[in-house]
């Protein structure tokens, strides 16, 4: 029994790299696959917040804002919309006054 032991033992010793390296060997063979990810950060508005003059320009007026059911602006305000968010801003200040959600 201890010879049949010893044996299974030694051939397990000598056959172990020969299958390591054809898992190794197979390995290169595969193309490597690299998953990357797409991360959108979407900005939270908030009230009295500063819109500088490089964002203001990725945003779309709103001049029919009855047609999206908003408010008219004030005297010095706009509406302008910004990805699903509506929001009223200052024209000469830039603050963000009022925000509606997109609907």
């Amino acid at each position: 029994m201890k010879k049949i032991f010893a044996a299974l033992l030694s051939a397990s010793f000598l056959l172990s790299p020969m299958v390591v390296s054809q898992a190794s060997a197979d390995d290169h063979r595969r193309p490597h696959v690299v998953v990357q990810k797409k991360v959108v950060v979407r900005p939270h508005w908030k009230k009295g917040y500063r819109v500088n003059a490089s964002e203001r320009r990725r945003f779309s007026d709103v001049n029919d804002y009855r047609r999206y059911r908003l408010a008219p602006p004030p005297r010095g305000y706009r509406w302008v919309r910004a990805d699903n968010d509506y929001l009223l801003i200052g024209v000469t200040s830039g603050i963000i006054s009022s925000i509606i959600a997109g609907r």
